[in-house]
């Protein structure tokens, strides 16, 4: 299990305990993390669960493949280097502490 915490543009966080293998799209919508949509439902083919992730982490959260570098690019807030879709990013053990930034859309 893994302790995550969502950090919106306002200052406000949503920390949640995560269950290992559980994707991190889903487990923001189950605790209502604002403007993370997961239209998709997790299938990479709508952007709306972009997130920041803290650069300490980068390395820990996996390598961003073909398919989400190119929805990466349609993302409603410019992509940055360490932009990331939740939905590919696993909770396990190794992530507890995580902290993404939630982008609002413009």
């Amino acid at each position: 299990m893994a302790n995550i915490t969502w950090k919106m543009e306002d200052g406000s966080e949503i920390s949640a305990d995560v269950k290992d293998g559980l994707n991190l799209m889903e487990a923001a919508t189950a605790n209502n993390v604002p403007h993370i949509e997961g239209e998709c439902g997790g299938c990479l083919s709508c952007a709306t669960c972009h997130v920041f992730v803290a650069p300490e982490w980068l390395a820990k959260t996996g390598e961003v493949d073909d398919i989400e570098d190119t929805m990466l690019e349609m993302t409603d807030v410019e992509r940055e280097d360490n932009s990331r879709l939740s939905c590919q990013i696993i909770a396990s053990a190794e992530l507890d502490g995580l902290v993404l930034q939630v982008p609002e859309p413009e």
